[in-house]
């Protein structure tokens, strides 16, 4: 399926949050060449391209997103020679390798912010965003954190106030500045000339502030209990007009690579994220899609958010679809056991390109952090509202070893209690598993382009279930899930349903023929091979 020019469009893609992968030097934290080490893992698998969130040198205020050297590896996770290593093991893999570059902001104690803190004529000093207080000495304006509290701190030996969307020690710089722009496009050129096959662009649509520095607007929908900085709407904090300028930049430095792909972290409602494409689809190739990150678990919301999503791609622009990630809880903790089968099924049987998150293909939850295990800086500003990452970025649960076979030593974060039977090994032996499941429906993906790239057409239905149609390739495949405990029967008239049942979550029906009534279990979806595009119009 890698063909060239499409494999970032049939391709799935796996994100891999370093740390928590494997451990190979006995230090409890995941390091690249653990990800060397289980390339035959993602193999079986069966995806192509993985994604690493941050392995260069950080202070790791958060984890590897705040940068003091954008292109050296921090030495937590080994050398460029092993990183070299990696790059060529997963390219003789014939597997992608993306990077997370994270252009937003850097590290107080890098050297740029080092610079431009020591005067205010310093030539580093535009690097960044720098304000004078309010008459009364307070901040420039009303902005906040994401992380909790003002997102202006003072800077004591200069006497003016500098931006940080996140952590105090998460500077902003300033997207405005050419010579901001000339320095991060030049990080992209070094990574892509070692072959990186792309970036996945941290918080994108903050890049860009507005240049009167206006207060953000109350947010009339704010909800007691939730992050303190959902108090204002970001409308002149972020997606700024000028950004998609930005983006269509970065496009051009990725495109005189060749076949590379940019991946756009935003989290905005869809009539603002499809702006992200870019005129003429000049911008990111995949603006991530997180609705379902967040959507109620209910047949007709997530019905509506697929067909609204459609609806809203410009002309031309290729979808994506994401089910977990290092900063949401898991999705078998969201919907529960039974149903994250499910919702692997709708993952890998919709329009455009899947990305799975590390463990998700085995059930793992969110595994409760107790106080004095928290390691999330967000939980620590902002505690005992849920805010905290951790539950979601615990070790990988390879087998049932101690530390459940990710390090040898006492793991950076704590194990899942179930690892022992939750695990790869045991849940490869078991035919019936959700790993299985997940090898399954990679391989139906990929013997069946329809699913990748097929018309998408929903069904009427009603209830718990959710019907759609995949279309094109000279066949049609039909989707039945039911996103509810108990069974349902329906009529296969005018649904394409008759047929065979080329897969079930249960792994069981496989062959099975259906006319006239399909029957499906609580917590079960089956798809449907319903014959030739000619014969179900």
């Amino acid at each position: 399926m890698n063909t060239s020019g499409r494999w970032w469009r049939d391709g799935i893609f796996y994100q891999i949050y370093p740390r928590s992968f494997q451990d190979s030097d006995g230090d409890g934290v995941g390091d690249l060449t653990g990800i060397l080490h289980r390339l035959p893992y993602l193999l079986t698998l069966g995806v192509d391209a993985i994604w690493l969130s941050p392995i260069f040198v950080s202070p790791m205020a958060d984890f590897g997103y705040d940068i003091s050297d954008y292109t050296a590896i921090d030495p937590l996770f080994g050398t460029m020679e092993d990183f070299d290593a990696l790059v060529k093991a997963t390219h003789d893999s014939g597997l992608k390798i993306i990077l997370d570059l994270v252009p937003n902001h850097t590290s107080d104690q890098h050297p740029w912010f080092v610079e431009a803190r020591r005067s205010r004529d310093n030539p580093r000093r535009d690097w960044y965003i720098w304000r004078d207080g309010k008459p009364d000495g307070g901040p420039p304006n009303n902005w906040l954190s994401e992380f909790g509290g003002s997102a202006w701190q003072y800077d004591e030996a200069t006497g003016q106030y500098y931006y940080h969307a996140f952590l105090s020690q998460q500077p902003d710089l300033n997207w405005r500045n050419p010579a901001v722009r000339a320095a991060i496009y030049d990080v992209m050129r070094f990574w892509l000339r070692k072959g990186v096959d792309g970036f996945r662009v941290d918080v994108l649509w903050h890049l860009v502030k507005d240049a009167e520095f206006r207060d953000n607007p109350p947010n009339p929908g704010y909800i007691e209990g939730r992050p303190p900085n959902e108090r204002v709407l970001t409308r002149y904090s972020a997606d700024q007009p000028e950004v998609h300028d930005v983006v269509a930049e970065m496009r051009q430095v990725l495109d005189a690579f060749g076949d590379r792909v940019l991946i756009g972290e935003i989290y905005l409602p869809y009539e603002r994220l499809m702006a992200y494409y870019g005129k003429d689809l000049s911008g990111a190739h995949l603006p991530f899609n997180f609705a379902l990150l967040s959507a109620p678990w209910h047949a007709r919301d997530i019905e509506t958010i697929i067909e609204d999503y459609e609806r809203a791609l410009p002309e031309g622009a290729w979808p994506n679809w994401v089910l977990g990630n290092h900063d949401r809880p898991r999705v078998a903790s969201r919907v529960g056991a039974a149903q994250a089968r499910v919702a692997a099924m709708l993952l890998l049987t919709l329009r455009g390109t899947p990305t799975l998150y590390y463990g998700d293909e085995i059930g793992m939850q969110q595994v409760p952090i107790a106080p004095e295990q928290v390691r999330d800086p967000f939980e620590k500003n902002v505690p005992g509202i849920g805010v905290g990452r951790d539950g979601c970025r615990t070790p990988m649960q390879w087998n049932a070893n101690a530390n459940a076979g990710f390090s040898n030593a006492a793991p950076w974060l704590p194990v899942a209690e179930n690892f022992t039977h939750e695990n790869v090994v045991n849940l490869t032996a078991d035919r019936r598993s959700i790993l299985n499941l997940y090898r399954a429906l990679i391989a139906l993906r990929k013997q069946h382009a329809v699913l990748v790239s097929g018309l998408y057409r929903a069904v009427a239905a009603q209830g718990d279930l959710l019907l759609y149609r995949r279309e094109g390739h000279g066949e049609v495949l039909t989707v039945a899930l039911n996103l509810g405990e108990e069974p349902v029967a329906l009529s296969t008239e005018g649904r394409g349903l008759d047929g065979a049942i080329l897969l079930s979550t249960e792994l069981d029906r496989t062959g099975e023929r259906i006319h006239g009534t399909l029957d499906l279990r609580g917590n079960e979806g089956v798809v449907v091979g319903s014959g030739s595009t000619k014969q179900a119009s």
